[in-house]
């Protein structure tokens, strides 16, 4: 499988910009796929007016399952069928005689019940894609995207990386752009909730189970440094031994909860030593997480904290503001008296004599603010809608970039950006909090925000679990009828799951073993360089492949294997193209610039014609197939375009023998082809994050 191959660099897509209000516009030209579809639309628009008057919002387009019969299929007959009362095939066969000369295409024909099956001109398809890689995107829109938000308690987990290779293959299709539509400039936040229950938990580990104050836990974070022990995995134990804690006898359950509840009122009020631990251990934690992050390329710009949400009254604000527009009131009666509540969409609410049970609570009885209500405050600023901004400082650098990963901070400054001008929002957030994230579009739209409601896009996805042969694998005791199962949920709680770093170094070591195996030639350097790249690429493949609604059950056979639907399989494809190139003797864009001299369109004929050409159509669409991602905002389309590019070059690869064609013109022509097709997949590829290694 592994091949050795000459250098295939994947440019960095992170950003290198502060975030502003809008950028400045770009000039762009149409991807080779969409410029010949605009024009068969503009002509049939044209024709369905002077003969039919109807006029289409939009066309239909679909692709004929055989190249050869086409590389448009237009059902447009059947969906006149109704309005003009005729049958489909008579409707089409009217269109065909209409259409006359396209350009682009060399003839359209009726198949079937009437579809319009359209020919492109392949040799001057062939040629606009080989000269042109499109100059993509006007940013109109400021963009904020939130993902990954782990909780500063504890190792990122495997279910957390499917969060952040989600959001940050989300932002690099954003950032790339497409047209006047679609937002490019995109500024990523990353939210830490160091407040909250599961960082209360472990500070009720250190100072109630283990006994320390500030000191102490400052001795013990030092003692874990000179041990080379890392605070993030300590504190996983120390988070699933504390929750056990809580189980305790019924005697002793209520006494525990209330020292959680009381540790939590702590974090929230700050100013004491509770809230000084815990500002010290969330926060080495929340750098132990970007270190991890980093080794998969994803990179954030801004780290909003909870506690500034609280101690910079923006949760003041935000409470007056949903009082003043009657998005909240105080219940008198029932389970909820004394709480300040929201009546959830689709309920009736209360009826002026008995409480409401469903209402969502959102300060409680006791005044603590719940997650709601922090978060609604939280996106009132991103809109900027609540006349308050964070302080902000450095908190992180990255080598490859110029500006910093900021950090919320309670000191008003002018240092830095400012983040919260955001016109669309998208939260990458799991399909569980689907409930919490209705119910602050709801409160926006209460307070009379409807464009920001509507602007506000939940990026949902299902859980990760393990299958029951990776949990074995790892130690965990699985019982007979678990073993049965799909798959077995992740509990942080329990300790049960695989640590985000434990499974890249798995990954990493894997591959390692392959190309020491394979290149001892090679520096140790070089060959870690190179296992990384591809370890990372089977990664973010494989959170990718599956589309966002459905549940993977992680396995590390399947996640490790370089066969098949995955993201080493698409990266050799790269490989095995750039050592085309190197034994030829030619750069691909020389091989491009030649190209243009050929005339190809006798060897895009016959069986073997269409072969070739059927690449060329595939490598024509990345562009059309990154806005479908971005429409529909599901990648996976994208990680089945990269695979299916890839299979297609590798079909090429073994039908034509590239290097000792004869035929000058034709070996043009097939160079041409492969450097077309290593291109657009080296950008479908750095789309997802992934990186190309020189060699495998």
């Amino acid at each position: 499988m592994f091949a050795a191959a000459h250098s295939a660099k994947i440019r960095s897509n992170s950003s290198n910009r502060y975030p502003v209000a809008a950028a400045t516009q770009r000039p762009r030209t149409y991807p080779v796929y969409r410029t010949y579809r605009q024009s068969l639309f503009e002509r049939l628009r044209a024709v369905l007016l002077e003969k039919f008057q109807v006029e289409i919002p939009r066309l239909t387009v679909e692709e004929p399952p055989k190249v050869e019969m086409g590389d448009y299929a237009l059902p447009i007959a059947f969906e006149l069928a109704r309005t003009l009362r005729k049958a489909p095939r008579k409707i089409a066969e009217e269109l065909v005689a209409a259409l006359g000369s396209v350009p682009g295409f060399t003839g359209f024909d009726v198949a079937g019940a009437g579809y319009i099956n359209c020919h492109l001109d392949r040799n001057e398809a062939a040629h606009q894609l080989a000269r042109r890689k499109e100059n993509l995107g006007v940013a109109q829109y400021d963009v904020g995207v939130e993902h990954t938000s782990i909780n500063p308690n504890k190792a990122a987990h495997v279910g957390h990386l499917r969060n952040a290779i989600l959001g940050d293959t989300l932002t690099r299709l954003l950032r790339v752009g497409l047209d006047d539509r679609t937002p490019n400039n995109v500024w990523v936040q990353n939210y830490i909730d160091n407040t909250g229950v599961q960082v209360a938990d472990v500070v009720v580990a250190l100072v109630h189970l283990r006994q320390l104050d500030l000191a102490g836990v400052e001795r013990w974070m030092q003692e874990l440094a000179a041990r080379g022990e890392r605070i993030d995995f300590a504190c996983w134990d120390l988070y699933a031994y504390v929750s056990q804690w809580y189980d305790a006898e019924d005697s002793e359950k209520q006494a525990r909860k209330q020292v959680r509840l009381d540790t939590l009122h702590a974090l929230e009020v700050g100013g004491n030593e509770t809230a000084a631990i815990a500002e010290r251990v969330s926060t080495a934690i929340v750098r132990r997480h970007l270190e991890t992050m980093q080794r998969l390329g994803i990179e954030y710009d801004f780290l909003p904290r909870e506690s500034e949400i609280l101690h910079l009254h923006f949760w003041n604000a935000a409470f007056a503001l949903m009082k003043e527009k009657g998005v909240l009131y105080q219940e008198t009666e029932g389970k909820n008296a004394g709480c300040w509540v929201m009546r959830r969409a689709g309920t009736a609410g209360a009826d002026g004599e008995n409480p409401d049970q469903e209402a969502k609570v959102i300060v409680r009885s006791n005044g603590t603010v719940g997650y709601v209500g922090k978060d609604i405050a939280y996106h009132l600023w991103k809109f900027n809608k609540l006349g308050l901004d964070f302080g902000y400082r450095e908190f992180y650098s990255y080598p490859n970039r110029e500006t910093p990963c900021w950090i919320s901070t309670v000191e008003q400054n002018l240092v830095g950006p400012r983040f919260g001008k955001g016109t669309v929002i998208y939260n990458v957030i799991d399909s569980r909090q689907a409930d919490p994230q209705n119910n602050v579009i709801e409160a926006l739209r209460g307070m009379g925000f409807a464009k920001e409601a509507d602007n506000y896009h939940h990026f949902s996805y299902e859980m990760v679990a393990l299958t029951p042969r990776c949990a074995m694998e790892l130690g965990y005791l699985v019982f007979d009828e678990d073993q049965k199962r799909a798959y077995i949920e992740v509990s942080g709680r329990k300790g049960f799951g695989v640590k985000a770093d434990d499974l890249i170094d798995k990954l990493i070591a894997s591959a390692l073993a392959e190309v020491n195996a394979r290149h001892p030639e090679l520096s140790e350097a070089e060959r870690h360089s190179i296992a990384s790249k591809i370890a990372v690429g089977a990664l973010r493949y494989y959170m990718l492949r599956y589309t966002r609604n459905t549940v993977i059950a992680f396995d590390f056979q399947d996640a490790l294997s370089f066969e098949g639907e995955t993201g080493p399989y698409a990266q050799y494809a790269v490989v095995r193209a750039a050592n085309i190139f190197r034994k030829a003797g030619i750069a691909p864009e020389e091989a491009l610039q030649q190209f243009a001299t050929v005339d190809a369109a006798a060897y895009f004929t016959g069986e073997d014609g269409d072969s070739l050409w059927e690449l060329w159509l595939l490598a024509s669409k990345s562009v059309h197939v990154l806005e479908r991602c971005i429409q529909s905002t599901e990648p996976a389309y994208l990680a089945k375009y990269a695979f299916q590019l890839a299979q297609q070059f590798s079909n090429f690869y073994h039908r034509h023998h590239i290097l000792t064609e004869s035929d000058p013109a034709r070996k043009t022509l097939l160079l041409a082809t492969a450097a077309v097709a290593q291109r657009e997949l080296l950008r479908a590829l750095s789309w997802m994050g992934i990186e190309a290694p020189d060699v495998m």
